[in-house]
């Protein structure tokens, strides 16, 4: 079984986990033998964090309790707050988990906490553009393995910019292994173009049951 942890922080940009969340947690498109999986939320104290939209979240779990392994998945939302000095253990926990093969997804502000850890410097990426975070990130020597595109891929580690978050998406599924090839890329294009041809192309890839 795969553990997806979600680090939940104040000012957590709500929009960016929509789609991820939606669709781990209803499973309404995944095919008939896709791994079981879990969905956490954790964070530095178990006190409530404020996302940007005015949603209270109480973690599951903190930081500590995070399970370390190659099965577990961390996903980095943005947010306005990832300067601050409580959020380093989740970054160390970040690169912990790239070691030894586990994933990691981070999007957004959640970048600059990956390149501040010198990260980015190893892992071919991407963010809100380069010269963000040539600005934000003191220790930034990654241009070369920058990425110009909404969201990258490399390995365990999949990056995305804030207007990235249906591809990196679609990556984080990709990666999990949980949706049909052709769900996926039906899905993709129904929510990238709005197309109603494709919603009825993916429901045609679904398992009978999930077509209730």
């Amino acid at each position: 079984m795969k553990t997806i942890y979600i680090y939940v922080l104040n000012t957590l940009a709500d929009w960016e986990l929509g789609h991820i969340t939606a669709e781990l947690n209803s499973k309404r498109f995944f095919k008939a033998e896709a791994q079981e999986i879990t969905i956490k939320t954790v964070s530095y104290s178990n006190q409530p964090i404020k996302t940007m939209g005015g949603f209270a979240i109480t973690p599951d779990c903190l930081v500590e309790e995070i399970d370390l392994n190659e099965e577990s998945v961390l996903l980095l939302p943005g947010a306005d707050t990832w300067s601050k000095p409580e959020h380093i253990h989740i970054v160390n926990v970040a690169k912990d988990l790239l070691a030894i093969g586990g994933t990691v997804a981070a999007i957004c502000g959640a970048t600059v906490a990956l390149g501040n850890a010198g990260l980015l410097n190893t892992y071919s990426h991407t963010s809100n553009g380069l010269e963000f975070l040539e600005m934000f990130c003191p220790i930034y020597e990654g241009q070369n393995l920058y990425i110009e595109q909404p969201s990258a891929c490399d390995h365990n580690l999949i990056t995305a910019s804030s207007t990235g978050v249906l591809m990196w998406t679609k990556q984080i599924i990709e990666s999990l292994d949980v949706f049909e090839k052709e769900s996926l890329e039906a899905w993709f294009n129904y929510f990238n173009t709005g197309n109603a041809h494709y919603f009825f192309e993916l429901m045609q890839t679904l398992p009978a049951n999930n077509r209730d």
